[in-house]
């Protein structure tokens, strides 16, 4: 089995404070995570290292068989996309432009074409356009979309680059449950597009069943990863969460009660 991401003792110090602590991870072909964990549990840090952003205080990072200190993470961040919330901010600088010219600023790595686009990228845009069932909207401007539309269009744009990996953070954060659920439809979709998947949440609901695996986080240390259903029982899940809790499964997919 290929290995995608393995990190093996991992910790990672800011301002002498540890944020992650001991991580042994592991991501193979075929996989599609999700990471759960209260905020400042370690979610963020640990993207940031995966994409390249953070270099870890002690441990060995691998991720599509770079070895961090042996590879260019420069490149290694271009078969990498990354689709959150926080995003948001730039929408003024592309809310003027189709979704087309959005999505196919993704090869680019920009926001706004400032170079030459063939007819062939425009192709792949609008093929991506329908991947993410957005067909509808085809010569809209950016502005006039919902913010669930935002979202897709963003995830398109993520995938016009081809990428080996896809983050997901909080992809859903301030969607209302229509477009939420939209958005969470089209993952069947982007598994497809040959790309693995870590999807980052706090709302277990979200865990649709694409996501094969799950890794739990709290204080910057592993409580449980491994397969879904190995992972989302009632004890892990207090732990992580501080709280007890219960989970339910309904059609495939798990619910959360207090």
């Amino acid at each position: 089995m290929k290995s995608v991401i393995s990190f093996t003792d991992v910790s990672l110090r800011r301002n002498g404070q540890a944020i992650l602590k001991g991580i042994n991870w592991d991501i193979n072909s075929n996989e599609h995570w999700a990471i759960l964990g209260l905020n400042g549990s370690g979610k963020t840090s640990l993207l940031n290292i995966v994409s390249g952003y953070h270099f870890p205080t002690t441990g060995d990072v691998s991720v599509l068989g770079n070895k961090f200190g042996k590879t260019s993470l420069p490149e290694l961040r271009k078969k990498i996309g990354f689709v959150s919330s926080s995003l948001d901010r730039f929408s003024q600088l592309v809310n003027n432009e189709t979704i087309e010219e959005v999505v196919v600023s993704g090869k680019f790595a920009s926001f706004g074409l400032y170079e030459h686009v063939s007819e062939e990228d425009y192709k792949k845009a609008s093929s991506l356009i329908e991947l993410m069932r957005l067909s509808y909207l085809k010569g809209k401007s950016f502005q006039f979309l919902s913010q669930g539309e935002k979202r897709r269009v963003l995830i398109a744009r993520a995938l016009m680059s081809n990428p080996e990996i896809l983050i997901l953070d909080e992809p859903c954060s301030g969607l209302d449950i229509l477009s939420r659920e939209q958005l969470l439809a089209i993952m069947k979709d982007v598994k497809q597009n040959n790309c693995h998947i870590i999807y980052v949440t706090h709302h277990i609901e979200e865990l649709v069943k694409e996501l094969t695996h799950v890794l739990l986080l709290h204080n910057g240390e592993i409580v449980a990863a491994g397969p879904k259903k190995e992972v989302l029982i009632d004890t892990k899940l207090s732990k992580t969460f501080e709280v007890p809790v219960k989970i339910n499964w309904k059609n495939d997919r798990p619910w959360l009660t207090l």
